[in-house]
């Protein structure tokens, strides 16, 4: 109990210092969690899979449950306090320490991994809609890039959350949530093979899993 609330304490912290790439008040919950990592570890062959903005780790967790012996983790974190957070888990909490040889932390922007790693599973947690639409193309562009042919990538947003956020935002806020979901609606209707609906979390959010290669 002790170590989830200084986990809330956390992410609140960075919440209100760092909201455009934090995003969310808390960490995800764990039937989000489930929904994210719908398609890691069910493969017979080991994945080589990434995670993009885990935060404090609790989607991170999740799949570390779900990782097979020869699977292999990367995380993809900006947040320094984040960083360190993970770094931490890694080292000193036993389901983190028992995949730890496995499991890499890079702190940069997705769009700076190098592009000769290639992962079969992807699962993000950015706050996608807090950027501008050029933005979001850029990081879906290198997302895209970063997956194998086949590969899925998984992602959430806040059930209407554009919808909620237009009436209360001005012209250019509106116009920038309209562009977000023409490059949104671009990759989900050319590539969504499943949509998860998460009502119980804070707040209720659904999963998108889209196979990119089918993309273009």
């Amino acid at each position: 109990m002790k170590r989830i609330l200084a986990e809330y304490g956390l992410f609140l912290r960075e919440f209100f210092w760092n909201y455009h790439t934090t995003g969310a008040i808390l960490p995800s919950g764990r039937r989000l969690a489930r929904a994210l990592t719908r398609y890691v570890g069910r493969d017979e062959g080991p994945q080589r899979i990434l995670e993009v903005g885990p935060g404090t780790g609790p989607v991170t967790r999740r799949i570390i449950e779900r990782m097979g012996p020869e699977d292999r983790l990367d995380l993809v974190e900006l947040n320094d306090a984040f960083v360190a957070r993970l770094k931490d888990r890694l080292a000193g909490e036993p389901p983190f320490q028992a995949v730890a040889g496995r499991v890499r932390v890079f702190h940069c922007p997705v769009e700076e991994l190098p592009q000769q790693e290639k992962y079969d599973r992807m699962i993000s947690g950015l706050p996608l809609n807090n950027f501008q639409p050029k933005e979001v193309q850029r990081i879906l562009d290198a997302m895209a890039a970063l997956l194998t042919p086949g590969g899925i990538l998984s992602f959430f947003e806040y059930i209407a959350i554009r919808r909620v956020k237009a009436v209360v935002s001005g012209r250019a806020g509106r116009r920038r949530l309209r562009g977000i979901g023409r490059v949104l609606d671009r990759v989900l209707g050319d590539g969504e093979i499943r949509r998860d609906w998460v009502w119980i979390n804070a707040p209720p959010a659904w999963v998108h899993h889209v196979q990119m290669d089918s993309v273009g």
